[in-house]
């Protein structure tokens, strides 16, 4: 079974945790007080698409993860993890 991390590093950009692509939505979201119907209506998705892309659910749709992402000048793609912090955590 393959394991597909995701991590959202911009270029330029230093993360001080293993940030979750349903946190960074939230903080951005909030740093720019918009609500959640007001960031679906931005991006051109549905409400409730934002409301699961926050809670963390697992299986969404890349394109339009991406269209959340690309307002805040991000998209998802493939990062090289550490293979031995995998390998630790998976012990």
């Amino acid at each position: 079974m393959s394991i597909i991390v995701v991590y959202l590093y911009p270029k330029g950009y230093k993360m001080t945790t293993n940030q979750s692509v349903a946190s960074f939505v939230k903080s951005k979201r909030r740093h720019l007080k918009l609500t959640q119907p007001q960031l679906a209506n931005k991006a051109g998705v549905g409400l409730r698409f934002i409301r699961e892309m926050e809670q963390g659910k697992t299986s969404l749709k890349m394109d339009k993860v991406n269209q959340v992402l690309n307002l805040f000048g991000m998209e998802l793609g493939p990062v090289q993890i550490n293979r031995n912090i995998q390998t630790n955590e998976k012990g």
